[in-house]
């Protein structure tokens, strides 16, 4: 307390004392610009905060006590690892909830404009609160502005199989010849799998029918309660196990590439495991992105998995037969809460702005519910358990379930600041798969490292040793190559390696499965 109280009184006496300067010409003679030391903060952008001194003072009492308070939990010596991350996490929420950028009088910019419009955009600021109230949640994004099959998951392709859990999407072919293996891709079913083919300049979708592969993707259905018993098993069944049936009879195929994104990875392990475990070889080289398979560590996601969260969100899914999406839309927006709470909440109230047209915030509000069973039994038996490391605790398909059979050459990717999936949790898939593992590291986070094409920003890690495997993600990265650039050409080298050679495209559809409507089909359409 002694010493936040002199980092606090000198923090005000240099401020006071640069503006001095400033006031009588001397400004030259500061040894600091106007600029905090500390490194940009977004909420802080306003000149205001930095040449204003008493903004520029409620400015560091504000971020030199949040300091404090977040070191606060790190001074108690007796608190286990799991409680000390679940109250920093809470400190971080109270700590953003009080900035004073969220308060009309403590807002330089929200003030500006206020004065600048007559007090209209605070009119509009209380019309935008009083409608979002009466919705009962936060507007992030112009719901008008977006649409799949509009300006969204616009490479084409067709519908050629439907069942009550997927509708799986075959893309047309831009290439004279592809390669003989096709790819199927599972994307999350906590999300649309739009994420993949947003806007062509950034769809991996195109992107990867441009290179010559054959492309399926699997279209979750978005459950109501009449789907409360459908399990896990049935998520197998239905979704990659049906879906690798229909690929391989209007392909030709007797083998499938598969790649699974977030938790779409996971059930493809699981998968992989029962299908070792009965000697059945459909599925050729695997691939994951941002994927866990050990939940020992999980993020800040850690939070909301504890035994009374768990036992919460079971007795809601008990009442609906379903977990709405807003319940994992909320948890995932606290994760990220200055950018996705409360930058939204100046935008749409202080500033009396509308909610942006950005399509990546309009994906994430676009979530689908989860169906009761297979929920709760994922929920219990990866982040509460975490059976699916221990050989044979899990059954599923009438087999005991032990990741090290699955021998596929795989492809992993982990992202350097992913919050939900972090890289060096990904990267355990290297010690417990029994076959060749490719890990990569990519740039920046969940989403922006994985929808990273080429042309853009962000850089990837890599290890080409041919020593033995590293022995932990430390010892990985100090031996990885970093490369500037996108991680999708390295990738593709790598399918292309184990997709066969080339031929004339298949059809689309087949006599038995014909295409039945033009992707992005009906089920990604479902609220």
């Amino acid at each position: 307390m002694v010493d936040f109280n002199q980092d606090l009184w000198r923090s005000g006496l240099q401020i006071w004392q640069e503006a001095g300067q400033r006031w009588l010409g001397l400004a030259g003679l500061s040894s600091d610009d106007g600029q905090s030391a500390r490194s940009p903060d977004k909420r802080f952008a306003a000149p205001e905060w930095h040449t204003n001194p008493a903004y520029r003072t409620l400015k560091e009492v504000y971020l030199l006590a949040s300091d404090w308070l977040l070191k606060q939990s790190d001074a108690d010596n007796d608190l286990d690892e799991a409680e000390r991350q679940r109250i920093n996490f809470h400190l971080r929420q109270f700590v953003d909830a009080m900035s004073p950028t969220l308060m009309l009088m403590s807002n330089p910019t929200a003030l500006h404009k206020a004065i600048e419009t007559g007090g209209a955009s605070v009119v509009a600021g209380a019309r935008n609160l009083m409608t979002d109230i009466k919705a009962g949640r936060l507007s992030m994004v112009d719901a008008e502005a977006f649409a799949p099959g509009r300006n969204l998951a616009l490479t084409p392709g067709k519908v050629v199989y439907r069942n009550r859990l997927i509708e799986l999407i075959q893309y047309a072919p831009t290439t004279e010849e592809v390669h003989k293996t096709p790819l199927l891709i599972l994307g999350p079913w906590i999300n649309k799998y739009y994420i993949l083919d947003m806007q062509p300049k950034n769809s991996m979708m195109r992107y990867l029918v441009e290179q010559g592969f054959t492309v399926f993707v699997v279209s979750w259905k978005n459950p109501d309660a009449s789907m409360d018993d459908i399990g896990i098993e049935d998520y197998m069944d239905l979704g990659p196990l049906a879906a690798s049936d229909v690929i391989r009879e209007i392909t030709g195929s007797p083998t499938v590439n598969v790649m699974g994104y977030c938790i779409g990875g996971t059930l493809l392990t699981m998968t992989l495991a029962a299908l070792a475990a009965k000697g059945d070889k459909r599925f050729n080289a695997a691939s994951f992105m941002v994927s866990l398979q050990d939940f020992s560590r999980v993020g800040d996601t850690a939070v909301f998995m504890d035994e009374p969260a768990i036992d919460l969100i079971e007795r809601q899914m008990m009442e609906r037969g379903y977990l709405d999406s807003r319940e994992m839309s909320n948890m995932f927006n606290l994760l990220r809460s200055n950018d996705l709470i409360w930058a939204n909440v100046v935008n749409n109230y202080l500033l009396g702005n509308k909610p942006p047209a950005f399509d990546l915030l309009y994906w994430n509000s676009d979530g689908t519910r989860m169906t009761r069973a297979a929920h709760s039994w994922y929920l219990r038996n990866t982040y509460v358990e975490n059976n699916l490391i221990e050989p044979g605790k899990i059954t599923l398909k009438d087999e005991a379930i032990d990741l090290g059979r699955i021998r596929q050459d795989t492809y992993a990717v982990g992202a350097e600041k992913d919050h939900i999936v972090p890289w060096d949790a990904a990267w355990r898939v290297t010690q417990l798969f029994g076959g060749d593992v490719r890990f990569v590291r990519a740039s920046s986070g969940h989403i922006a490292g994985i929808i990273n094409p080429p042309g853009g920003k962000g850089a990837y890690w890599t290890r080409e040793s041919s020593d033995a495997a590293a022995s932990s993600p430390e010892q990985w990265l100090q031996s990885a190559s970093r490369h500037e650039g996108s991680w999708w050409p390295d990738w593709t080298l790598w399918l292309s390696a184990r997709s066969g050679r080339k031929s004339a495209p298949p059809p689309m559809g087949s006599a038995k499965y014909p295409p039945l409507l033009d992707a992005p089909g009906t089920y990604v359409m479902e609220r």
